[in-house]
């Protein structure tokens, strides 16, 4: 099985989590898990292809904006909202507030 790469909290990095944020794809993986907790990757029914969906779910891996949880087959996503709290306190709320969201 392949070993997800998580960045650290301090590894974490502003201009790698804005770069991540600023696909609407990627906001909208983002708003769904805030809103709803941790999801499975099957439940994302977006526009694009799955291959691009695993793209997207990939930077924000790389990031350090989600955590992707492996359970036999399925992939369930989680935001990391303490170490971005911790990292960048109030970060993630005000561009979820500013998408039309909230967190």
């Amino acid at each position: 099985m392949k070993i997800l790469h998580h960045p650290g909290r301090d590894d974490i990095q502003l201009t790698s989590v804005l770069y991540a944020l600023s696909d609407p794809i990627r906001l909208e993986i983002v708003t769904r898990i805030a809103k709803n907790g941790e999801n499975p990757c099957s439940t994302f029914d977006l526009p694009v292809a799955k291959s691009t969906v695993s793209h997207h779910i990939r930077t924000l891996r790389e990031a350090g904006v989600i955590r992707v949880r492996v359970q036999g087959t399925q992939h369930y996503l989680t935001l990391r909202t303490e170490d971005l709290e911790e990292r960048f306190p109030g970060l993630l709320g005000t561009i979820l507030n500013a998408a039309g969201h909230s967190s």
